[in-house]
């Protein structure tokens, strides 16, 4: 026997649709490539996304044809977010920190029709759209009288011109929830990058979840800024869950160093923001040099890489920011777990919290994960039991686009590639990637353990570890870092700082100074670049 509910889709189109009609008047800042501060809203955002569904109309797109975009966080890349999606095609979100030639490899395998872009990008554009064979229609997202008039890009519009022509009255077309969404392609570390192609259903699912109390904790009464970039998992579903919940969105645009962020933190009253380490290394930096403060940030999710427990403790005692440390992945939409504290946790001293904190959290409702050994046998949630991460959801893809790679599930699992334990309380902590740990002696060294003691280091800016070849040990650790501008450490110094902080054996062999560790377009540290960079580095006494 069925239930005798209403049987309506879960389609993206309905997300802005309630946001029109219940709060409208919510507001959307965006920093714009132009330099201006545009002031929008929900209602408008709304009827403009419209107008871009029936632009895309126009151009005889068909059903699930992808529209890309190569954009910033702002107001225009929110429109796109919605008129793409909502009329039944896929938006693809390209990274545009990737090198020209593998921007053009991702266009042409996802077989783009589209490509909307900030002119900021419009040297890539040039170097790229002749190679880009499917490509049909570009458009700039600018003002007319903005548009260059020699751009050599046949066609070029501008994104104003365009929806400018077409009609804000627009039925969404319904259609089966399953149907593709938007995608996103991996960052490719291991061959050419993959595709995750997300459904409306899945879309939706995870931006329920995300806006739940023990996940990102999201409504109206929050004023949010996406550092993370739109092109980056899509904003890690904020973009969705804010149009759900009504939070006041606040876009950096192209302006991601750590003064334009703090200013404009300060100037739209943000009270929950949401990036990667680096970009809060950055900003903190910035802060401490004008011993500066927040007047109404309350809370920051951290994701994208571990982040080091000094970033958590800096921003929970010096500047009252509670920090929620996240996991997840291109391949889950991207939210697998949050932390955020139990009821057990509250009485607990701040160095007991801070042992929770430092985890990557409990998984919310939508996602189950155990780890398994390498015979494929599942560990204990113990906290102490280390294993290879597994996950499966709603939200969890069951292939790659097109079947690149093959079948990547195992029973029905996705096999993630980090290695980690789980405790009694069902918290995640993340102790390495599974190629990036370092085996010493037959025993498991966590590259991450090593990088956050050197990062609590008050001359060091930024650590990564790697393990290198010793004849006896077969690896041993090194720590690479970046200093602090005009803080100066030495080697030794550097290695006796890790006394008593983690075991002997667990103690790097030497300290490498760099002037910078090479990171990947979403801001993750490169170890297979910095290993390059470190390939004639011998350790000394072998």
């Amino acid at each position: 026997m069925l239930g005798l509910m209403q049987n309506q889709q879960l389609l993206i189109s309905s997300l802005i649709e309630f946001a029109d009609r219940h709060h409208g008047e919510g507001e959307i800042v965006s920093r714009r490539v132009e330099g201006d501060i545009h002031r929008t809203s929900y209602r408008e955002i709304a009827s403009r996304s419209r107008k871009v569904a029936n632009a895309l109309d126009s151009l005889k797109l068909a059903f699930s044809d992808r529209v890309a975009t190569l954009a910033w966080n702002g107001y225009r890349h929110l429109e796109l977010y919605f008129g793409v999606s909502g009329s039944g095609r896929v938006l693809h979100t390209l990274n545009p920190r990737l090198h020209p030639e593998q921007i053009c490899w991702i266009a042409n395998h996802a077989e783009d029709q589209v490509m909307c872009f900030d002119l900021t990008f419009l040297p890539i554009i040039k170097a790229i759209h002749s190679n880009c064979k499917t490509i049909k229609h570009y458009v700039a997202l600018c003002n007319a009288d903005a548009l260059p008039k020699d751009s050599g890009i046949p066609g070029l519009v501008s994104y104003e011109s365009w929806i400018g022509a077409a009609s804000d009255q627009y039925d969404w077309p319904e259609f089966d929830e399953n149907s593709a969404s938007s995608m996103c392609y991996t960052s490719g570390t291991t061959g050419n990058p993959k595709a995750a192609l997300y459904s409306h259903r899945s879309t939706m699912l995870h931006a329920f979840a995300g806006a739940l109390p023990d996940a990102l904790n999201m409504s109206a009464r929050d004023t949010l800024l996406p550092v993370v970039p739109m092109f980056h998992v899509n904003a890690w579903g904020l973009p969705y869950s804010a149009a759900m919940t009504g939070a006041k969105l606040v876009f950096p645009g192209p302006a991601m160093d750590g003064k334009s962020i703090y200013e404009l933190i300060e100037s739209e009253g943000v009270t929950f923001a949401a990036g990667v380490p680096t970009v809060w290394q950055m900003m903190l930096g910035h802060m401490q040099a004008g011993d500066l403060r927040f007047s109404t940030l309350k809370r920051t999710v951290i994701g994208g890489s571990a982040c080091p427990p000094a970033m958590i403790t800096a921003f929970n005692d010096v500047y009252g920011v509670e920090v929620l440390h996240a996991w997840g992945m291109t391949e889950m939409s991207p939210l697998g777990t949050v932390c955020t504290l139990k009821n057990k946790h509250l009485p607990m001293s701040e160095q007991d919290k801070l042992k929770v904190r430092i985890k990557q959290g409990r998984g919310i409702f939508g996602v189950d994960m155990k780890i398994v050994d390498p015979e494929g046998r599942e560990c204990p949630w113990d906290g102490k039991t280390s294993g290879d991460l597994y996950v499966k959801g709603p939200w969890i893809i069951s292939e790659y686009f097109k079947g690149e790679g093959g079948n990547p599930l195992v029973d029905g699992w996705f096999p993630t590639g980090d290695v980690g334990t789980i405790d009694s309380d069902g918290y995640l902590q993340i102790t390495d990637r599974s190629k990036d740990v370092i085996k010493s002696g037959g025993e498991w060294i966590s590259s991450i353990d090593v990088e956050n003691i050197a990062m609590a280091h008050p001359a060091v800016a930024m650590a990564a570890c790697i393990g290198v070849k010793h004849p006896k040990w077969d690896e041993r650790p090194i720590i690479a870092v970046v200093k602090k501008p005009g803080a100066e450490v030495t080697r030794d110094a550097l290695i006796a700082f890790y006394d008593g902080k983690t075991a002997k054996w667990q103690i790097p062999d030497d300290a490498v100074f760099v002037e910078a560790i090479p990171l990947g377009g979403t801001g993750k540290m490169q170890k297979t670049k910095l290993r390059e960079m470190l390939k004639d580095y011998k350790l000394p006494g072998t």
